[in-house]
């Protein structure tokens, strides 16, 4: 009995796994659900000009994409992989760009902005805090310009559930087609309507169970009454609510409070960005000699200067010029300058970080810029209602 039990068990297995393979295959491919190395032609590519330009771009064959740093043929960029340098056919113009795969931290640098958007420092953190992970479902008012939808819909994956609610219907039209377009239809549900006056489950059309909520509104003290009908009945539903001034957390917070949520905590977030490079040792040897050669050449340039306002003179007034201050500038032209290679304290030989022939140490520097408060982060969970004892 026990065997034919694990005979039976391993059918199903093997039937469930089947019924899997058969579904990834029917599911429409997406670019930021499913990774390949190699572009494909109207594939979504994000072309990396520099630091704080990325351009999103479809290549189809025989097309180009025109920049200030040159042309680029699409032929060439499908002929290549992502991550790829692809450099300009331009005769004029030797730039270069890098193709990359989409991904929500790389879409939200290129995305076309309808509204602020939540950055990745930010995202990471809702993401955490509200414990989602693959499967979970969730519940976001306020698309805007679906950065963050993307974000979670990467990481709920295929098994997990977005449902996206905008207000503004020219928004919700554009960030409905990008979402189709970017094909996440299968896991996010973007909706029209104001969910502080209607609520959720009348203008979404299906049953929400959310766990997580993310409420990115302009008044979210009137959405959170309408929360308790949607959120699961079974376990514990974390919310956030992304406000930019005090006074929106303070009325948020109390509207958590009336509704029973329990352990209420704002957070603003600051990032920092550091980078790590290698420095060249600087000896105080070097210091010394270096003011000594600026003290020189300060020395040897006033007494140039005294001998020619000497010579003027004695020229002027049929006189020889003084033979001291004619010989202390004679003295000078003898002296020996510093060796010309690279000077660590002031101009010469450019070197290459972390060239053999000099003595190099790893440091590590801090933006000047501290980027901070995009928006205040107001978070708090919702226990399960308690079951009736039988």
């Amino acid at each position: 009995m026990t065997e034919q039990i694990k005979a039976t068990e391993a059918v199903e297995q093997t039937v469930e796994k089947k019924e899997e393979e058969q579904e990834e295959k029917t599911q429409e491919r997406s670019p930021f659900l499913d990774f390949s190395t190699s572009i494909q032609d109207n594939d979504l590519v994000l072309a990396w000009l520099t630091r704080d330009n990325t351009k999103p771009i479809r290549p189809t064959a025989n097309g180009a994409f025109h920049t200030r740093f040159g042309s680029f043929q699409h032929n060439h960029i499908l002929a290549s992989k992502y991550g790829s340098q692809i450099p300009s056919s331009s005769a004029t113009q030797t730039g270069y760009i890098h193709v990359l795969h989409p991904s929500p931290e790389l879409w939200s640098l290129s995305l076309p902005h309808r509204t602020q958007i939540v950055y990745t420092p930010d995202a990471s953190y809702i993401a955490q805090r509200l414990r989602i992970r693959p499967g979970t479902k969730v519940i976001e008012a306020g698309t805007g310009s679906a950065s963050f939808t993307h974000a979670l819909a990467r990481t709920v994956g295929r098994k997990g559930r977005v449902w996206t609610f905008e207000f503004h219907e020219p928004r919700y039209q554009m960030a409905a087609q990008e979402i189709a377009e970017h094909g996440l239809s299968s896991v996010v549900k973007p909706t029209h309507g104001d969910v502080c006056k209607n609520g959720f489950a009348h203008s979404c059309g299906e049953t929400l169970d959310a766990s997580a909520v993310f409420l990115d509104l302009p008044a979210p003290w009137e959405a959170i009454p309408h929360l308790k009908t949607v959120v699961a009945k079974s376990k514990i539903t974390r919310i956030c609510c992304f406000s930019p001034c005090m006074e929106q957390v303070h009325r948020t917070i109390e509207a958590l409070q009336k509704d029973q949520w329990l352990d209420i905590e704002m957070v603003e977030v600051s990032c920092k960005r550091w980078e790590a490079h290698k420095e060249m040792v600087r000896k105080p040897e070097d210091a010394i000699e270096r003011l000594r050669d600026i003290k020189r050449k300060r020395t040897a340039g006033l007494n140039k200067r005294n001998a020619r306002v000497e010579a003027e003179r004695a020229a002027a007034a049929g006189r020889e010029p003084d033979a001291e201050v004619t010989a202390a500038a004679a003295g000078s032209e003898s002296v020996a300058p510093l060796p010309t290679d690279y000077n660590p304290w002031g101009k010469g030989k450019r070197i290459h970080e972390g060239d053999e022939g000099y003595e190099w140490k790893n440091v590590s520097k801090v933006e000047a810029e501290l980027k901070t408060h995009t928006s205040y982060l107001t978070f708090a969970y919702l226990p399960p209602p308690m079951q009736d004892a039988e």
